[in-house]
């Protein structure tokens, strides 16, 4: 083979070694492309995977917290009228009749006071409005409404029964007379 021939080859070699390694390189650079993108969607998942579990991990603390503070709702709706009677109980009776079973009324208050301890300890709180208050809708119902002079509407004219809140929460409104705007 002549020089030229052979340096020609050489030429021919370079060129396909050339093509080759432009090839390599832009196959590396679309792997390396499609590689980058699949990193980025599984850190993207990765990421919202964490963000749930964080939110599940809150969320459950949140309804282990309510249902702590809240899950005697029921129980504690059920003793509301026990504590009504006992108070009626006290209210009803007479001078006469609490010198005639002074034990008996002594038991009877000892009860409610009793209750109303065990309802304190578990975050249960009576709303005992007084007549002259003003009507909070909030924590009041309204039973009826009546003219009353030297009153302003909305105040409380009547308190029929005491209401409760249950730490934050109202288990039973107090139930109230409320005075409308009194006619001349």
């Amino acid at each position: 083979m002549t020089d030229m021939k052979k340096d020609e080859i050489l030429e021919d070699q370079a060129a396909i070694g050339e093509e080759t390694a432009e090839a390599a390189a832009e196959a590396m650079a679309e792997t390396i492309a499609v590689l980058q993108a699949e990193r980025d969607e599984l850190r993207d998942r990765f990421m919202r995977a964490l963000a749930d579990a964080e939110n599940a991990r809150k969320r459950g603390e949140r309804d282990r917290r309510e249902a702590e503070q809240y899950g005697g709702s029921k129980l504690a709706r059920d003793l509301l009228p026990v504590y009504d009677n006992l108070r009626r109980a006290l209210d009803a009776a007479g001078e006469e009749q609490r010198a005639a079973a002074a034990a008996l009324i002594e038991g009877v208050e000892l009860t409610l006071r009793e209750l109303l301890n065990v309802f304190s300890k578990h975050g249960i709180a009576p709303v005992s409005p007084a007549v002259g208050d003003a009507f909070d809708p909030q924590l009041h119902q309204a039973m009826f409404e009546a003219p009353v002079p030297g009153t302003r509407a909305g105040d409380i004219i009547q308190v029929m029964t005491e209401g409760f809140l249950l730490h934050d929460r109202l288990l039973r409104p107090a139930q109230v007379g409320v005075s409308s705007t009194p006619k001349g």
